[in-house]
């Protein structure tokens, strides 16, 4: 497993200026960042053993983040 914490940033590294520019000016983009920076926090948590959880709650907040990346991703594409 691996502990990488994965910003926003840093998985669209090309894209920092929209995701700054989309923050400010899109409510719900910026409610999906916020949503994604807690889920991805929860995740690191959970994989660096600071949080304990189970195998099965790890991989349900992974595909959370993998979703919310996904419509991240959809959302810079079309700005």
């Amino acid at each position: 497993m691996a502990n990488t914490n994965h910003e926003l940033h840093e998985e669209f590294p090309a894209e920092a200026e929209k995701i700054h520019a989309l923050k400010q000016s899109n409510a719900h983009f910026a409610k999906l960042s916020d949503e994604y920076h807690e889920v991805n926090r929860a995740v690191h948590a959970a994989e660096t053993r600071t949080v304990p959880t189970d195998a099965a709650h790890e991989e349900q907040l992974r595909r959370q983040r993998a979703a919310l990346k996904d419509e991240i991703w959809a959302m810079l594409k079309t700005a």
